[in-house]
């Protein structure tokens, strides 16, 4: 498939588009610095992760319009202090001017999360970004008791980059983050990347937790499959989980080495039916977020 080919893929599935709960939109000046980061991968993980779609803002909105994403995310992240809540100013401004894209926010072991937390919830954030392994730190710092306690409270979704794919760093599988979970088992955590390489433990948190579901950022494709294989007894589950609206189409987009279609091709090869790609590819997202595609 290519992506030309993409809205033919949806609409035969009878779907009105694609809801891609893992995206990235930045501030230019952060987003230079992830891409540079990016330009390096080489020697970090020992392959080469060129950028397929790094153009300029504009056309990448209009890219994923062409595509038929009608749902997607602008997910910042911290990594250090003192950068969470301007982050967060410049991530809701971002989707209160771009249709389709859910209020994005973030936060970091700090004083002060809590307070820029409740203020990106009150001006109506509907998804929180988290990486561990980029930030490097505990999610079980006591900092960020009083945040997850929140996010809990009103369910808001939260993306966590918690699997130690595709080099281990910081506080990642699932012991850390499901220590979280026990102490706020009502958060509505979504792992990235299926939790790669750790499947079967995030697998076992998505099963044992009502809100925890995972999403299908970069896992099945040809580039992931090289470095953390999908194993294949984990099928069965991943079928049950799809239906019972656990799995979300992620894809990681700008930031992928491939054409945005591998993601959707990499799924349909699963052979899981098409009830389960229509629960992926739109139902679920739309299910948790209750939100009116663009038109």
């Amino acid at each position: 498939m290519i992506d030309e080919e993409v809205p033919d893929f949806w609409r035969a599935l009878g779907l009105p588009g694609l809801a891609d709960v893992h995206t990235h939109f930045l501030p230019p000046r952060m987003e230079r610095r992830v891409w540079d980061h990016f330009a390096a991968a080489g020697p970090l993980i020992g392959r080469e992760w060129p950028i397929r779609y790094k153009s300029d803002l504009s056309e990448r909105i209009k890219t994923l319009d062409r595509l038929g994403v009608r749902i997607f995310s602008a997910l910042a992240y911290a990594h250090k202090p003192d950068m969470a809540a301007d982050l967060n100013r410049w991530s809701l401004d971002f989707a209160a001017t771009t249709p389709g894209c859910l209020a994005s926010a973030t936060f970091f072991p700090e004083p002060s999360a809590v307070e820029y937390t409740r203020a990106a919830l009150d001006r109506g954030a509907q998804i929180v970004k988290l990486h561990l392994q980029v930030g490097g730190f505990d999610p079980r710092d006591p900092q960020l008791d009083e945040v997850w306690g929140l996010l809990a409270e009103t369910g808001t979704p939260i993306v966590v980059h918690a699997g130690s794919g595709p080099v281990a760093h910081g506080f990642v599988g699932p012991a850390p983050i499901g220590e979280v979970l026990q102490r706020h088992p009502g958060l509505a955590i979504i792992v990235a990347h299926m939790g790669a390489p750790e499947y079967q433990g995030f697998f076992d948190l998505a099963t044992s937790y009502e809100r925890v579901r995972l999403d299908t950022t970069m896992a099945f494709t040809d580039f992931f499959e090289e470095m953390a294989p999908f194993p294949a007894g984990l099928r069965p589950r991943l079928h049950d989980l799809g239906l019972a609206g656990k799995v979300l189409l992620g894809s990681d987009f700008p930031n992928i080495p491939y054409a945005y279609a591998h993601q959707l091709e990499s799924l349909a090869r699963l052979d899981l039916g098409d009830d389960w790609l229509r629960a992926v590819l739109w139902h679920n997202a739309r299910d948790l977020f209750g939100t009116t595609p663009r038109g």
